[in-house]
């Protein structure tokens, strides 16, 4: 049962989809998940701790092909659940309103296939040029080889899960994070790789100098 702080949060947050166009069907399979979720965040405190707790909760329970569907549905949710008017301007300026979701995503895998295929994993030019500049961005702020093999093969690994999509634009990242993410078990390991999406990103739409390689880009003393 929702409380009226989450009553009032899924209004705003379906009112502004609206206005923005999407369709009966989108808002029905974000309902659908919100069901779910929203038992999860009652009497919660308006804390990000507690927002990622719960999704970390029903992920578990959800089939892997809605995964990025449901992590994008938060991602939205969020602002609205945390009352943070500012935010949901910003986000809605920017474009973070999916309201024509893409519907190409990876095969389904597990970690395993993903870190046994690195063993022969082919790159071609522009895969191999992204890699290459994170490589030398990590080297500059001092990284261990510990640290760069661990970082390369966590943004191999994206890579990997980004063959064959169709464009190259940040939806298709999105994407292809949304559904990698679950596959890490171990908590630590899930938040290097979401250190590493972050810094990667940068590299993968050839833009490094928006902030990596500056102190509040590589983080080279996250996890050795």
């Amino acid at each position: 049962m929702c409380t009226a702080r989450e009553k009032e949060a899924i209004s705003a947050y379906f009112k502004l989809l609206e206005k923005k166009g999407a369709k009966s069907g989108m808002l029905y399979k974000r309902s659908l998940f919100l069901d779910q979720f929203i038992p999860l965040l009652k009497n919660q405190p308006l804390e990000r701790s507690s927002y990622s707790k719960a999704i970390e909760r029903i992920i578990k329970t959800i089939p892997a092909d809605i995964w990025h569907d449901s992590l994008n549905t938060a991602r939205e949710f969020y602002p609205f659940w945390m009352q943070d008017i500012k935010s949901i301007a910003a986000f809605s300026r920017q474009g973070g309103f999916d309201i024509q979701p893409l519907t190409w995503q990876p095969q389904p895998t597990s970690l395993k296939v993903l870190t046994d295929a690195l063993k022969t994993a082919k790159f071609d030019a522009t895969e191999s040029r992204h890699l290459s500049a994170y490589k030398q961005a990590l080297m500059d702020k001092g990284a261990n080889q510990q640290l760069l093999d661990n970082r390369l093969n966590l943004a191999k690994i994206l890579l990997l899960q980004l063959k064959g999509s169709p464009t190259d634009d940040a939806r298709i990242y999105r994407v292809a994070v949304d559904v990698t993410l679950p596959l890490f078990k171990i908590d630590e390991n899930k938040q290097l790789f979401l250190l590493v999406i972050r810094e990667f990103y940068q590299y993968w739409i050839d833009n490094p100098d928006n902030n990596l390689g500056s102190d509040q880009g590589i983080e080279v003393t996250f996890i050795d």
